[in-house]
């Protein structure tokens, strides 16, 4: 997919990635190309994400280092495969909402 291409399929919505059957992580998409990634744990991590040639590439705040994916639109939905060893990691969209991300807010010690 091209940039523009995810952009129009992704901004807006909050999609569910799973792993091999296993749920991985959700990505809520905003506009101006921001994302908010969960492993499904309440914690959420902000970052954007740019076109990179025939990837999408993710940054995020707690990451500097891009994170490149390309992304290939299926009758089931999106598969993305993980560019830096495209053998470990192959994501699977397994539901999209136009519901926000749940985020929890940051745990605060005695």
């Amino acid at each position: 997919m091209t940039g523009a291409e995810f952009d129009a399929y992704s901004r807006g919505k909050t999609f569910y990635f799973a792993e091999g059957g296993t749920p991985y992580g959700a990505e809520e998409y905003l506009d101006n190309r921001r994302v908010r990634w969960s492993f499904l744990d309440g914690q959420c991590k902000e970052g954007w994400w740019y076109e990179e040639g025939e990837m999408i590439c993710f940054v995020y705040e707690d990451r500097p280092d891009p994170q490149c994916w390309s992304f290939v639109r299926s009758a089931a939905g999106l598969i993305a495969t993980y560019q830096s060893d495209p053998t470990l990691t192959e994501l699977y969209e397994v539901q999209k909402s136009p519901e926000p991300l749940l985020c929890l807010g940051p745990q605060l010690g005695v």
